[in-house]
């Protein structure tokens, strides 16, 4: 019996160990990308920026991911897991419902296809950065994560394109909500359930996610300027930490390849920002690019019904990789797919996802050719390569051009159905097959009123009165939005009474912190008031304060605190045209907090509204101003132990691009924290922070010149 128990032991203790070390042993170990780089050189400015200088343009994308990874490895290193299905063994649970939709989603299939076809500078560019990333991995061994996830190729890199571009146009959210079997909240449209019954939702005002992310961009003419200067502004909206927070650089290429500007962990280039002639900034749109089929099944459950005829679903079993503690678990889960494309069953049936970009990868492209072009008429035929699935782009020139895209690779669907609903899943002729052409997009250039705008609006209002697109001109099949933000109103009110513009001025309307006392938020505080508090204190208190609030959360006036967290919630119902949330029950839960936490209803704005990073030495701790859909935008926030709000999600990578009269550039930008956001030991750790807060900008030292003269530190990776 005592053999027995000791070999029972020895045998749990393998299957321990195995559990502990068989997934990195399994995993695909690909050849090391073919890459010898050239003279690469990184110099670092004042604020850690990057600037990245090479022979070639590959060289440069090269130094691209050295200098993310000695500023973010562990990011990185979790945006490259993804494209491996192994977000699971190194994340766990949340990580495997990543590798759960990369498998769904076909994710490798695509990069596998796409990557032969893509043009040589496009493969050498992306064969490069995943070369700097093997390279910082192999000096840096202690600090992967993940065992046997370098090397990686220039396939992965890719691959993490063709994941995460969809999500920006809310197919995360379809697809989540489907595998739960939870009405459908769309982009562009309200929730429906499976019958395309439209089902309230609301949100509260200590949620975590009141559904409104978004950013600013505004594009001023020389026609409209003191000066004659053409400016820029990008302003996006983005966490301030993760997969998707902005990273800013700056590249030179010997090849003609110079950028600043701001992109993505797991990206060689910039998504955005400006060279010497040209540049551009995005803002979230929000057209309809997703659709959902209901597949009419047979008894066996796995063939569907499709022009009178009953195909087969397409069927694969994977195995993710769950991380449990110590141990790496194989989950099997079973992965469907119809002619439409992906499918997700749930106890409501089955229903495929057919969406803009499905299967391509030429995104990769796309970006790159922008990065590159050198006038209005290049950077247009860039654009028309459509890789991009969505995404508004304002644009600006030194010639004084300046306009609005609502760039969207929108299906080409043929009329008479319900597109917004649930479409029938057994006939072609609700299965479109190509996209329009870029010259359906909606788009705006050089109106008369010398400005362009979009804050998450509708493209139909870009500009003043007098230069709105036609919407009747477009097909509603297109699915454009047609609501505004408060941003967007604020926006216009404040160019249509600033006459011609100055940098001063310009920067004022950029960290513009009111409300417009119109549309939604309007309408809320009137419900507010409207409560009959007769028997409660409080709640009459903070009324009274409601009553005298000046509509301004600049942090300076009384109410501004009370206003803030009672106007998220409405901001969430408008931005995704949910039901509004009880106005009682939400004047009580802020009325609570605020009493609870600040032993008052009015503490300061800037006491509640927190800028937070680091613990210990490394802490910052600042005021912030600003709302949910405020020019100067704090979006989304955690509710510290404290009572604090720690914002999260807001104004994130801001860049101000100015060409003189005489087609100069010059740029300013400024970060939440520092260039090295993760990494408490470095000096460029918080270093931005306490200009941040402070509506401040540090210089971009585009010119190489400058950069020199500034006493950068230069060094090879």
């Amino acid at each position: 019996m005592r053999k027995f128990f000791v070999g029972l032991l020895l045998l749990s203790a393998a299957l321990m160990v195995g559990l502990a070390v068989w997934e990195p042993l399994t995993a695909e170990a690909p050849a090391a990308p073919a890459f010898k780089p050239g003279d690469v050189r990184i110099a670092r400015d004042g604020f850690g920026v990057p600037h990245i200088f090479g022979k070639t343009d590959a060289d440069v994308a090269y130094g691209v991911a050295y200098a993310h990874a000695e500023d973010d490895f562990s990011t990185l290193q979790e945006v490259l897991a993804m494209t491996r299905g192994r977000t699971g063994a190194l994340l766990g649970a949340d990580g495997a419902k990543i590798d759960y939709v990369a498998a769904l989603l076909g994710v490798r299939e695509t990069s596998a296809r796409d990557w032969p076809r893509l043009p040589r500078d496009v493969k050498q560019l992306f064969t490069a950065y995943a070369a700097g990333l093997n390279h910082y991995a192999d000096k840096h061994p202690d600090e992967v994560r993940l065992s046997g996830l370098f090397p990686v190729t220039g396939e992965d890199v890719v691959a993490g394109f063709v994941l995460r571009s969809p999500f920006f146009f809310g197919l995360d959210s379809v697809l989540g909500q489907l595998a739960e079997g939870q009405p459908l909240g769309r982009e562009g449209g309200p929730a429906i359930d499976v019958t395309g019954k439209i089902v309230p939702r609301s949100d509260t005002p200590l949620g975590r996610d009141p559904g409104s992310n978004g950013s600013n961009a505004m594009a001023v003419a020389p026609s409209r300027s003191t000066d004659g200067a053409t400016r820029l502004v990008s302003n996006s909206h983005q966490p301030w930490t993760g997969g998707v927070a902005w990273y800013e650089l700056v590249v030179h290429s010997e090849e003609g390849w110079d950028f600043a500007g701001a992109n993505f962990p797991g990206s060689p280039y910039p998504f955005l920002g400006h060279n010497k002639y040209l540049g551009w900034t995005n803002t979230v749109n929000r057209p309809d690019l997703i659709d959902v089929y209901k597949l009419v099944l047979d008894e066996s459950g796995e063939k569907y019904r499709f022009d009178g005829e009953w195909r087969p679903l397409e069927k694969k079993r994977v195995w993710l990789k769950v991380k449990f503690g110590p141990f790496v678990l194989p989950v099997p889960r079973i992965i469907w797919r119809s002619v439409q494309g992906p499918v997700i069953r749930n106890e409501k049936g089955a229903f495929a996802i057919r969406y803009a970009g499905q299967d391509q990868a030429n995104m990769v492209t796309q970006y790159y050719r922008l990065n590159k072009a050198q006038n209005f008429a290049e950077w247009r035929a860039a654009m028309a390569g459509q890789g991009v699935p969505a995404t508004n782009f304002v644009y600006a020139d030194a010639k004084g051009n300046i306009g609005l895209f609502y760039n969207a690779m929108f299906p080409d669907r043929a009329p008479g159905f319900n597109w917004r609903g649930i479409l029938p899943g057994d006939t072609s002729s609700a299965v479109w097959t190509r996209t329009l052409p870029f010259d359906r997009v909606p788009t705006l250039v050089n109106p008369a009123s010398g400005y362009v705008i979009n804050a998450n609006n509708t493209p139909w209002v870009a500009a003043g009165p007098g230069d709105e697109l036609d919407a009747a001109a477009f097909s509603p099949l297109l699915g454009v939005e047609d609501d505004m933000t408060n941003r967007a109103a604020r926006l216009i009110e404040l160019f249509e009474a600033s006459g011609r513009i100055d940098k001063a001025r310009l920067k004022a309307i950029k960290y513009d912190t009111a409300y417009a006392r119109t549309g939604y938020a309007k309408a809320w505080i009137d419900k507010l008031l409207a409560i009959d508090t007769k028997r409660d204190p409080a709640l009459a208190e903070a009324q009274a304060l409601l009553r005298k609030w000046d509509w301004n959360l600049d942090g300076k006036g009384h109410g501004d605190a009370l206003a803030l967290m009672v106007l998220r919630p409405a901001g969430g119902a408008h931005y995704q045209r949910r039901a509004q949330p009880d106005p009682r029950s939400v004047l009580e839960e802020v009325v609570a907090h605020l009493q609870e936490h600040f032993a008052g209803l009015d503490p300061k704005l800037g006491t509640v509204l927190r800028l937070r990073h680091g613990e210990g030495p490394h802490r910052v701790d600042l005021p912030l101003d600003g709302g949910n859909d405020t020019v100067r935008a704090s979006t989304l926030w955690d509710v510290e132990p404290d009572g604090r709000l720690k914002v999260r999600h807001g104004d994130s990578f801001i860049l101000f691009v100015t060409w003189d009269r005489a087609g100069r550039v010059h740029s300013e930008s400024i970060q939440p924290f520092g260039a090295a956001a993760t990494r408490p030991g470095s000096p460029h750790y918080n270093d931005q922070a306490a200009l941040f807060v402070a509506h401040r900008l540090k210089p971009v030292l585009f010119d190489p010149a400058a950069l020199k003269a500034s006493g950068a530190r230069f060094y090879r990776p």
